[in-house]
């Protein structure tokens, strides 16, 4: 018992990383039906949130915490959520905690060219991936989350810090 929670305890610490690449651009759907490209933010940071969708309570929890947080929309930074869902299928979670951002749709080649893909519980789909892109369109860092939850204000305050600098 000892060594598989050591496992677990080591599995889920955080990543991060500060290598700065060009961000891929995208066009995605969203659950409210309009379509979101990378380029609408372009002289705004941007916080792309990928997770695991429909399903995972601690996803949406954390995405209902970050809408609800005033400081994101004080400092100017937007939060995008992406999803490999359907509206149909992530709609329900939405609904349940009370999330009234809309949710970019990704049919996974978004979440492969930022590499989210197989970082969380399942193979094959984003984890709980936080991406930071400059108002230049930058990508400044990345943070992966295996243990499902980042307090809305460490966040604010990694990303911050990193804009600052």
């Amino acid at each position: 018992i000892a060594a598989l929670v050591t496992v677990g305890l080591l599995t889920s610490r955080p990543d991060a990383s500060a290598s700065k690449r060009t961000a891929p651009g995208f066009t995605l759907p969203t659950t409210a039906g309009t379509s979101v490209s990378l380029s609408d933010y372009r002289d705004r940071p941007v916080i792309l949130y990928f997770n695991e969708g429909a399903g995972c309570g601690s996803c949406s929890m954390q995405l209902a915490a970050i809408e609800k947080d005033p400081d994101f929309a004080a400092a100017g930074i937007t939060v995008l959520p992406i999803v490999m869902n359907t509206r149909d299928q992530i709609q329900p979670d939405l609904d349940q905690y009370g999330i009234t951002s809309p949710v970019l749709l990704d049919d996974g080649t978004v979440s492969k060219a930022y590499d989210t893909l197989g970082k969380g519980m399942h193979e094959g789909l984003p984890g709980h991936s936080f991406i930071l892109i400059g108002p230049d369109g930058t990508q400044l860092w990345n943070g992966e989350y295996p243990s499902m939850w980042l307090e809305p204000q460490k966040l604010l305050d990694e990303v911050t810090a990193r804009l600052a600098a």
